[in-house]
């Protein structure tokens, strides 16, 4: 991969992945306090309370995100580990999609996207494509994508003596990972992004792939798509049609461009405001992990998923109501004290158990293996070639913002 420098063009990725700019207004991105306060009032006010995560936590604002705003439901949140680890282990009462509430019993779900679908029908399609996402996988990805990636990125800024690492390294290397796993051209991959909102657009990018891959197969995601045969419930066995394709597509590739660099910058300013942790972390690789897990556990990018209830349930003190809507934040669940000591310290060396920085139940993020994989590359990579990396003392540091989707700001350093 050459040429990375001119073709990802820094103003441009700048717009596109401004958590403060209008791009995520919707969601809250220009939220500059810290909810933690308020999320931990809230858990131990009650561990499910009717309203939204937002309107709770005393924003005025309608905001949107997954499980809002949908006016006509009514809105329920849990705030404790225990509420919400209960909302993940029952998918049946705790559906994925509202279809799953609207739909008569017996009609058939849609098939429009995996996030839709529940129970046997997720099942296998997201069986589809799991093995190209597990951890048995992950050096498929690191040595076809994101190891080349990351260098070319780096190669870009390494003799300047300076970067801002959201821009030039974070936000691009998921993207340009996904894209390119999906045999999209480097220079498709902002219009990628740009037309998340306009799926139309990115069928148009890939119908030429699709047919070509039909063809011909190779070694990527879309082979792997066109070439996959799916059993309905009636025992016929077929291959998937383009409109399916084009499904899975649009899901993996939302999902893959807009997540990980905002946990990868999360991990990077935690580490780089702490300097005793950064040293230990760039003698001691094997701590790296550690440092990514508690990340996702202090501060996960999507802090609230949502689920809509399919019967009438008590629940953690609560009656919810058949189709209301319950929003599980996890951000507050992965501070809840029943569950750690001191649990809004950022602290790699704790004992390491298990949050849902990646979410859970059948619907835990499927590229969680891969998201670890570029954060690891992309940070050894980063020690190894600017062994004196550190913030600029004369920049603003940076800070978490947004509510909805969090992340940090503008990560400038050093490494002269």
């Amino acid at each position: 991969m050459t040429g990375t420098e001119q073709l990802l063009d820094p103003e441009r990725v700048r717009r596109l992945f401004d958590l403060a700019g209008s791009v995520q207004a919707w969601n809250g991105g220009h939220y500059n306090d810290d909810p933690y306060p308020a999320w931990q009032r809230l858990r131990e006010r009650a561990p499910v309370q009717e309203g939204t995560v937002h309107e709770l936590s005393g924003i005025d604002e309608d905001l949107m995100f997954h499980g809002l705003p949908y006016p006509d439901r009514p809105h329920y949140s849990a705030f404790s580990w225990a509420a919400c680890d209960a909302t993940y282990r029952n998918p049946e009462t705790f559906a994925s999609s509202a279809e799953a509430v609207d739909l008569e019993e017996g009609e058939p779900g849609p098939v429009n996207s995996m996030l839709s679908m529940g129970g046997a029908q997720h099942r296998r399609y997201r069986a589809l494509v799991q093995p190209s996402f597990s951890p048995v996988k992950v050096r498929w990805w690191v040595e076809h994508w994101i190891e080349t990636t990351v260098n070319a990125l780096i190669d870009a800024f390494e003799h300047a003596g300076r970067a801002e690492l959201n821009v030039e390294l974070c936000a691009a290397i998921p993207v340009l990972t996904i894209t390119g796993s999906f045999g999209l051209p480097i220079d498709r991959a902002l219009d990628v992004r740009e037309s998340l909102a306009q799926p139309d657009r990115i069928i148009e990018m890939l119908a030429p792939v699709v047919a070509a891959r039909r063809e011909s197969p190779e070694d990527d995601l879309i082979s792997v798509l066109v070439q996959s045969e799916i059993t309905d419930e009636d025992g016929e066995t077929h291959r998937l049609s383009d409109p399916e394709i084009h499904s899975f597509a649009l899901l993996l590739l939302a999902a893959g461009s807009g997540t990980t660099w905002k946990q990868m910058g999360i991990t990077l300013a935690a580490l780089l405001q702490r300097p005793a942790l950064l040293d230990a972390v760039k003698a001691d690789r094997s701590l790296l992990r550690a440092a990514i897990e508690e990340s996702l556990r202090w501060s996960p990018t999507d802090p609230m998923f949502s689920r809509w209830v399919t019967e009438d349930v008590d629940f953690f003190g609560a009656h919810l109501p058949k189709g209301a809507v319950l929003h599980i934040c996890l951000g507050a669940a992965n501070r809840d004290p029943a569950r750690w000591d001191r649990p809004d310290e950022y602290d790699p060396s704790r004992p390491m158990r298990p949050s849902f920085g990646f979410g859970g139940g059948p619907h835990a993020c499927l590229g969680q293996h891969v998201a670890r994989a570029e954060m690891t590359v992309a940070i050894n990579a980063l020690f190894d070639r600017l062994p004196e990396i550190r913030l600029d003392p004369d920049a603003e540091p940076p800070r978490l913002i947004g509510f909805y989707e969090r992340g940090a700001t503008a990560i400038p350093v050093l490494f002269d």
